[in-house]
């Protein structure tokens, strides 16, 4: 069993990307917010699923595993949809075509 990655922020390259810590901040993620004020993305630590009810843009949505690796990813999520993955342990939202350096294996 791979031991659990604490997050704190993920180097992708760009700016740093926070981490949604708070019941507020996950609540809200990048919703309600346009695309240049959605900043690098958002991470979701202990999370299998996002929606992206009042979104303004579309993003792309990465699964991680216990040890952080991407196990799977959904690109262009358009507005008003819930994504998810079973067994993932966190959830990395990128506004789309922003996270072009992250892929999921094999892909």
């Amino acid at each position: 069993m791979p031991s659990r990655v604490t997050y704190r922020e993920v180097d992708h390259g760009r700016a740093p990307i926070p981490v949604a810590k708070d019941f507020r901040t996950r609540l809200r993620g990048l919703a309600f917010r346009d695309r240049d004020e959605a900043g690098p993305g958002l991470l979701f630590p202990r999370c299998s699923s996002v929606h992206t009810f009042g979104m303004r843009f579309e993003l792309d949505v990465f699964f991680l595993d216990e040890a952080g690796r991407i196990i799977d990813v959904r690109r262009r999520v358009p507005p008003r949809r819930v994504v998810w993955h079973r067994g993932a342990s966190a959830v990395l939202e990128i506004p789309a075509g922003e996270g072009g350096e992250f892929s999921a294996p094999g892909t």
